[in-house]
């Protein structure tokens, strides 16, 4: 019977980290149809984003029959309850995917704003925090945990900066404004997928030390 949990819960496990490269792959898709200007991948994004929703409720469906079939205890019961809220936030991040491709196709039908610059670095930061975030997952690292939360204030940072240029467009014509507003959602969506992330990394320590860090003024740092 313990062999038996076992093997399901390394299939759990294994769903989640195809997931995950699944939504990696979305939002890497996204950001790099915007830097192409290539609106084709752009759709292709939303159009797959169906796969996603599917892996989200077939692994909810396998988390609620461990829970209710094998009653787990200490670290299984963490792992599966995090796995959860895991895979929630993987989804939301999926979903935030489809709503940078989709902020692309009409930027693409007009003249370039301005060249992008700090985008596809708060982009790259982001990526970054969804991939070290799942490997920590994948490996219980909770010192990769702690930096993908510490990346975060960079990000938040980058999102106020691109803020305040892209105002700063809008103000000297009006004729940029829906360009700028277009813009601004695809960064404040990256700074959402940032925090996603940072969500992850969280459950990563719960499930390791048993300790919740969310909510925390000064998060992982006190560990």
């Amino acid at each position: 019977m313990e062999r038996h949990f076992d093997q399901q819960l390394g299939v759990l496990r294994r769903n989640l980290i195809q997931m995950a490269s699944v939504v990696e792959m979305a939002i890497s898709n996204a950001v790099k149809s915007l830097k192409e200007r290539d609106s084709d991948l752009a759709h292709s994004v939303v159009m797959h984003d169906e796969q996603v929703d599917d892996l989200e409720l077939e692994i909810d469906k396998q988390c609620v029959d461990l829970l209710a079939l094998q009653q787990p205890m200490a670290v299984d019961l963490r792992f599966i309850t995090s796995a959860m809220k895991i895979t929630n936030n993987l989804e939301r991040m999926g979903d935030l995917a489809v709503n940078i491709a989709e902020r692309v196709v009409p930027l693409n039908q007009e003249p370039q704003l301005k060249p992008l610059i700090d985008i596809p670095m708060m982009a790259t930061i982001a990526q970054t925090m969804v991939k070290d975030s799942i490997d920590a997952f994948v490996n219980k690292d909770t010192t990769l945990a702690q930096a993908v939360c510490q990346r975060d204030s960079t990000v938040d940072a980058l999102n106020d900066q691109i803020f305040r240029e892209l105002l700063t467009y809008m103000m000297e014509d009006p004729g940029n404004i829906i360009r700028a507003v277009h813009l601004m959602f695809i960064s404040r969506h990256l700074e959402r997928i940032a925090d996603h992330s940072t969500n992850i990394a969280e459950e990563v320590v719960y499930i390791v030390r048993a300790t919740v860090v969310k909510h925390r003024k000064h998060r992982l740092s006190e560990l």
